[in-house]
């Protein structure tokens, strides 16, 4: 067999109204030589098994719907399909059979395709992460000078009872830890960019409103600090999100800038190639 069963995967692949691509399991059921969509259904949950157990959320790469199928004299009846993510369709060519040939096929294009989208995603959020940790450099020095004139003396304090606020009670010290950091280790280092982009709120905020009620006591303004970091938790827990002390702690920034330079340097040779 060629490897035009990959070049029938591409082809298949459909986008939704958010511009994001999946498979239906119907048509992959057709393509891996499924006689009927009752006899793939077991693999699909298989794979739904395997999701469960890289703890990936099932709803996110199963999605359920009704597709409506065009019958004679222009009738219509609905029929039940999954939307399959890229990452969903490998998963189903693990639990496939393996002794079809498309299978072992698809089994190539999907792992290939996911570990590019890995590469994407990866390089997208040390992107972000970059920039929010250079913003978050930048505010802290205005954040510093509003601490200043607002009576500030012990800036270490001040930035201890920010931290408290934002992180439920939990202290520089102990977030330090629970990050499992060493002690020449930046916290701001080790933090993903949504967990960065908190903080950077946090910042911007008590920053404003030091300067807006203009503050002139030490005690008043650490108390200020605190209580804008309680109020951006707060909006994290009304919309839904994870905790900050919660998220995931990343490597180090330094090695986010060593990928996306090893990037660069890529796509660079690659266009003196050409």
């Amino acid at each position: 067999m060629t490897n035009e069963p990959i070049t029938i995967f591409e082809e298949s692949k459909r986008v939704n109204q958010h511009n994001s691509e999946y498979w239906s399991a119907r048509a992959l059921g057709n393509i891996l030589g499924y006689s009927e969509y009752r006899h793939f259904l077991p693999v699909i949950e298989k794979a739904k098994e395997s999701c469960i157990n890289s703890k990936q959320p099932v709803n996110e790469h199963f999605e359920e719907y009704l597709e409506m199928i065009k019958l004679g004299h222009g009738a219509e009846r609905p029929i039940s399909d999954i939307k399959l993510s890229r990452y969903a369709c490998y998963l189903i060519m693990q639990n496939a059979d393996p002794s079809k040939e498309v299978v072992a096929l698809g089994q190539t294009y999907f792992a290939i395709q996911t570990r590019r989208q890995e590469i994407r995603d990866q390089t997208i959020e040390d992107n972000k992460r970059m920039f929010l940790r250079e913003e978050v450099t930048a505010h802290n020095k205005h954040l510093a000078e509003a601490a200043s004139m607002a009576g500030v003396r012990n800036y270490g304090i001040f930035t201890n009872y920010g931290y408290m606020g934002l992180y439920g009670g939990r202290s520089m010290v102990e977030i330090h830890q629970k990050k499992g950091l060493k002690k020449s280790q930046k916290i701001l280092d080790f933090m993903g960019s949504e967990e960065l982009a908190a903080n950077l709120f946090r910042a911007t905020q008590t920053d404003a409103k030091l300067r807006r009620d203009q503050v002139k006591n030490e005690a008043v303004a650490n108390h200020t600090h605190q209580e804008v970091g309680r109020e951006v938790r707060d909006t994290i827990r009304k919309l839904g999100g994870t905790m900050p002390e919660n998220l995931p702690t990343p490597d180090a920034i330094t090695q986010a800038k060593k990928r996306i330079k090893n990037i660069e340097k890529v796509m660079l040779k690659n266009n003196v190639s050409k």
